[in-house]
């Protein structure tokens, strides 16, 4: 049937980690569609969207006082140090408590502190039960030098009651730097970061028995070192409902983190209008501008996630000493709704709807139309995607503000 064929051929593009529903769940609705039970098909796809919706992610930090465990909060929050409501630096720890830090821009994503457990007097098991282990999704133990063994028996604590956890070595750029200063005619990075590597991991061996990953990372270039290929880890490990908010919770720093985004989002996009029994043709001319003000909020949701709110988008504009009117004229995303002299906004639909059919067999191949909104958020969320990768390249966006000629919608992909 059409319908299952398009559902198939959509799901196939995005990769396991990207996916924010099961397999099985996928299966079982392509399942339905195959034996005609729309209806049932829909009701998967529901509940499907309520589980993506209402997943909460906690995720557990715990590291004794100086290992840069406040920096890293905040690098996972989306926070400045100095920013109100930011994890404290260079406290002693005092209390035995953890400390929940919300997420500045999703509700629903809370980063809880944890003290060191060579700061406390727990064996590894009482210390889970006082830090409520079950309430979080994954643990992840920091250090700035070797782990101690009172981390590897924490791990392997965790390890027993069936949960993950990621060892994080913090503050590489320091060690870097000294080894450079040190051995200035000898230094070579790749050799030092695999030394840094192969230490920790031998000596966590020792206590799990097994050779844990450790991430390798800097709390000020967190888009350096491992901290992408750790997004990547969580992403895998997490069910497939939570990734979606997990994924948007990311701060926008490398292109596959801001990739995860845009095929999360995409995802619910889909699932969205196939709950909606979108299975009408579009109705082409008319009411476009109405529908685009019925989407603002959304894509207002959706600039923020990519960081090209208002705020991110002054700051923006402050870096390269303009205003903000003149910094979004170098932007796709502010423009892309305009009524141009040389095209219409129908026609500028037209054309993605085609491309994008074509690219993965979606509904015009198979003869099934969505709704209208469904292209128009798609196209939106393109834009705002390639205008944050763009905004990655700093030295190559500065060359094109000075030069800068609106791209063509082909372009766009």
């Amino acid at each position: 049937m059409a319908w299952a064929s398009s559902l198939n051929a959509f799901f196939k593009n995005f990769k396991r980690e990207s996916k924010i529903i099961p397999e099985d769940t996928i299966t079982l609705i392509e399942a339905y569609v195959a034996k005609n039970k729309l209806q049932n098909a829909v009701s998967v796809i529901e509940n499907a969207l309520k589980s993506i919706e209402s997943a909460p992610l906690n995720i557990a930090v715990t590291g004794e006082t100086g290992t840069g465990k406040s920096t890293f909060i905040n690098a996972l929050r989306g926070v400045g140090q100095e920013e109100e409501g930011a994890a404290p630096n260079g406290v002693v720890e005092t209390t035995m408590r953890r400390i929940a830090y919300p997420h500045a821009k999703l509700q629903k994503v809370t980063i809880w502190d944890l003290p060191g457990i060579g700061s406390t007097n727990f064996p590894p098991e009482s210390y889970l039960t006082e830090m409520k282990f079950n309430e979080y999704d994954f643990f992840i133990i920091i250090s700035s030098t070797r782990f101690k063994e009172n981390d590897a028996q924490l791990a392997k604590a965790i390890e027993m009651m069936g949960m993950n956890f990621y060892f994080v070595r913090t503050k590489i750029d320091n060690d870097l730097g000294n080894e450079q200063m040190s051995k200035p005619k000898t230094f070579n990075k790749e050799k030092v970061l695999m030394k840094i590597r192969d230490d920790c991991s031998e000596h966590l061996q020792e206590a799990l028995f097994h050779e844990p990953p450790v991430f390798l990372v800097s709390n000020f270039h967190m888009s350096d070192y491992d901290f992408p290929k750790l997004e990547t880890k969580l992403l895998e490990d997490l069910p497939a409902h939570k990734r979606h908010i997990f994924s948007l919770s990311l701060q926008s720093l490398t292109e596959a983190t801001i990739n995860y985004k845009r095929d999360s989002l995409k995802q619910k996009v889909f699932l969205e209008a196939v709950r909606a029994g979108t299975l009408a043709s579009i109705p082409f001319g008319g009411m476009i501008m109405g529908e685009l003000e019925n989407l603002d909020e959304t894509f207002n949701l959706y600039r923020s996630y990519f960081g090209l709110d208002d705020a991110s988008l002054e700051n923006y504009a402050k870096d390269f000493n303009m205003s903000v009117n003149d910094f979004k004229v170098h932007l796709r995303f502010p423009h892309l709704f305009a009524e141009g002299n040389d095209e219409s906004l129908e026609n500028k639909l037209s054309k993605y709807i085609k491309r994008i059919s074509l690219a993965i067999g979606g509904p015009v191949a198979t003869v099934i139309y969505y709704k209208r909104a469904y292209y128009l958020q798609n196209l939106f969320i393109d834009a705002a995607a390639n205008d944050a990768i763009a905004l990655l390249n700093k030295g190559l966006f500065e060359k094109e503000v000075g030069t800068y000629i609106p791209m063509p919608l082909e372009y766009w992909d």
